[in-house]
C-alpha cells in the first residue's frame, strides 16, 4: 500500500478531503482495511474515489465493541434493532454506480450504522440522510460529528417518501429492499439523475441503477447483480 503521504496527495487531487479525525483513525485496523479493498479490486471495483474512499473511512468504529474485530470481514454485521450494516463489497459497489465526482447532492434512504454516510459525505458536495429508527439515527450523527465530516444533513422519518422539503438530488442511494421504486424517490431525484435501490420481495432482490429521463418521461432500469437487505419500512415500501 501505497505512503500515507501519497494517499493524501492522491486525495486532494480526486477532490475527497480526508480531515484530521479520520486521519486519527488511519493505523487503527489499516492491514484489515488493506485487505478489504484488494477484495473489492480482484471483484471489479475501478472508481479511485470509492477506493480511497473505503481506505480512509474506519468502518470499525460504526459496528459494536464487541464485534469490532469483524469489521473489514465481507459481510453484514448487526447494529441492533434488528438491522445490519451492510456488507462492504456491497457498499462499494453501489457507491462506484452512483458515479458521484464531488459535487452532486445526495439523498441516502437508511442511514444505519452511518458507515455508507461517512463515505458518501467524502464522495459528495452534500448528503441528506433520512433513517426510520430515530436511536440510530442519532448514533450516526454522533460518529459522523467524530470524524469531523460536515455537509450531512440528519432526517428521522419514513425514508420510503424521501425529503421533499430538501429536493432535488443528483443521487438517491436507499440501503433496504423495496418490493418496487418509491414514486416520491423518483419525484424527487433531478433529471438524468442516478438512483441505487434493491427491488424484490423479503426473499429475493435485485440491486437496481435507476436513472430518470428527461421532461418527466419516466426512468430507465438496469439489474446489477442479486443482493440481501433489510426490509425498506414505510408507506411505499413494506409498510
Amino acid at each position: 500500500m501505497q505512503r500515507l503521504e501519497d494517499l493524501l496527495k492522491k486525495a486532494q487531487e480526486l477532490k475527497i478531503t480526508i480531515t484530521k479525525e479520520i486521519l486519527n483513525h488511519f493505523e487503527e485496523y489499516k492491514y484489515e482495511r488493506e485487505k478489504m479493498i484488494e477484495l473489492f479490486v480482484s471483484r471489479g471495483i475501478k472508481d479511485q474515489r470509492v477506493i480511497l474512499a473505503m481506505l480512509f473511512v474506519p468502518r470499525h468504529i460504526f459496528v459494536p465493541r464487541n464485534i469490532q474485530h469483524l469489521a473489514y470481514e465481507d459481510k453484514p454485521l448487526p447494529i441492533g434493532f434488528g438491522q445490519t450494516i451492510s456488507q462492504p463489497y456491497i457498499i462499494a459497489l453501489m457507491t462506484e454506480n452512483l458515479e458521484l465526482k464531488g459535487e452532486e447532492r445526495v439523498l441516502e434512504v437508511g442511514t444505519g450504522s452511518g458507515y455508507h454516510t461517512a463515505i458518501l459525505s467524502l464522495l459528495s458536495k452534500e448528503v441528506v440522510t433520512i433513517e426510520f429508527i430515530s436511536s440510530l439515527s442519532d448514533s450516526a450523527k454522533e460518529k459522523i460529528s467524530l470524524l469531523g465530516l460536515n455537509n450531512v444533513s440528519f432526517v428521522v422519518g419514513d425514508g420510503s417518501c424521501g425529503v421533499e422539503f430538501l429536493a432535488p438530488y443528483d443521487r438517491i442511494c436507499v440501503s433496504a429492499a423495496s418490493p418496487s421504486v418509491p414514486e416520491p424517490l423518483i419525484h424527487q431525484l433531478k433529471d438524468n439523475g442516478i438512483m441505487l435501490i434493491p427491488i424484490g420481495d423479503e426473499e429475493e432482490q435485485i440491486l437496481s441503477k435507476i436513472i430518470k429521463v428527461e421532461n418527466g418521461k419516466g426512468y430507465e432500469k438496469q439489474e446489477i447483480c442479486p443482493c440481501k437487505f433489510v426490509k425498506l419500512k414505510g408507506k411505499y415500501g413494506f409498510g
